[in-house]
């Protein structure tokens, strides 16, 4: 389903989703209540969703239509201004899977159908996968605790996340208290222009401090950093100093800013002291970091299928037989609790 108050994106987007003879438009609507009524009778897999509208705009939309009972994807279509990101990062706080900007008069090139239906592509897959075979004991297979018992306790944790990653986030950091010390590094898949507002709204879910990473920021006890949008965020160490230092450098994953440079940098620069986590997005983003991790000794876990926007991330990572936990976000957040504050557990000083 197409929900813009623009009859001009609707159109534009309705073309670019009908060039695709895989997908289906159940209808368009050009307000909050509209498409809340429609849906009613015609569930849809993603919903793309303007959040500036008149009426019930899509913010306040938001809930009730993650609510229906096909429980759609939501892919949220935003502006580049601030307030737009500002909006953009409640809806993905919330539970919206993605986002998309959305381009300036004369944008809407075959680059950008590409991009907007490989999102699409990407969300509908789960409707698929919640169509076939429940997941959870497939993916239990998967896990590998062992791993984890034999790894050191961590001074660093790392978080790799993409599609549907902002909320799991939440739900994960949530479940730290303050007895929780250990440095954080995050790298989210999200525009530039997005990490600032994102950054404050990390600080506001944890209650503690957060930076973009720059080159030689300290890497400290209770410190939160953030890749910025522009580069990779890797990890050097100089004696007993950790620091942070960025990349531009192209990776595998094609990705920018990539989990893959952020675990691997770890890997040697902690030897190893490191627990990584791989939540919801799309690719296979931080399979390569996570087994150079788990290499020099780390633990890596991972959001379950069930509860991902995109089991691609965190899929790749435990088909490969690299995570000790696969889990929801709240269990994560449990987990990485529990192995901070072990009695033996090491804390960066």
């Amino acid at each position: 389903m197409i929900v813009d108050d623009s009859l001009t994106v609707r159109t534009v987007f309705k073309r670019m989703v009908e060039s695709d003879p895989a997908m289906v438009i159940v209808g368009t609507a050009s307000s909050g209540e509209s498409a809340l009524v429609q849906l009613k009778t015609h569930p849809a897999d993603v919903v793309l969703l303007d959040l500036e509208m008149p009426g019930m705009g899509g913010l306040r939309a938001l809930p009730a239509i993650l609510a229906t009972p096909a429980a759609p994807q939501v892919l949220v279509v935003s502006s580049l201004t601030v307030d737009g990101a500002e909006h953009t990062l409640s809806a993905l706080s919330m539970g919206a899977a993605d986002t998309l900007l959305k381009p300036r008069p004369g944008g809407f090139t075959e680059d950008y159908r590409a991009q907007l239906l490989g999102k699409i592509r990407a969300l509908g897959s789960r409707a698929a996968d919640r169509a076939g075979t429940p997941a959870p004991h497939r993916e239990r297979s998967f896990a590998r605790p062992g791993l984890a018992q034999r790894g050191r306790r961590a001074k660093v944790i790392a978080i790799g996340a993409s599609t549907g990653g902002i909320h799991a986030l939440g739900l994960m950091l949530r479940r730290l208290t303050p007895a929780f010390d250990l440095p954080i590094l995050i790298t989210q898949h999200l525009p530039s222009s997005f990490i600032p507002v994102f950054v404050r709204q990390v600080e506001t879910a944890c209650g503690r401090p957060a930076d973009i990473a720059e080159d030689g920021l300290d890497i400290r006890p209770g410190r939160i950093i953030i890749a910025p949008g522009h580069g990779h965020m890797l990890v050097r160490r100089g004696g007993e100093r950790l620091t942070t230092r960025l990349c531009s450098k192209p990776v595998a994953s094609g990705c920018m800013p990539s989990v893959d440079p952020m675990l691997s940098s770890l890997a040697e620069a902690c030897d190893g002291q490191v627990l990584g986590v791989i939540l919801s997005g799309m690719g296979r983003d931080g399979v390569i970091g996570a087994q150079a991790l788990v290499d020099a000794g780390g633990t890596i876990y991972a959001q379950d299928a069930e509860s991902s926007a995109v089991w691609g991330m965190p899929g790749a990572v435990a088909r490969a037989g690299l995570a000790s936990l696969i889990a929801a976000p709240e269990r994560l957040g449990e987990a990485v609790m529990a192995h901070a504050t072990a009695p033996s557990a090491a804390a960066l000083r």
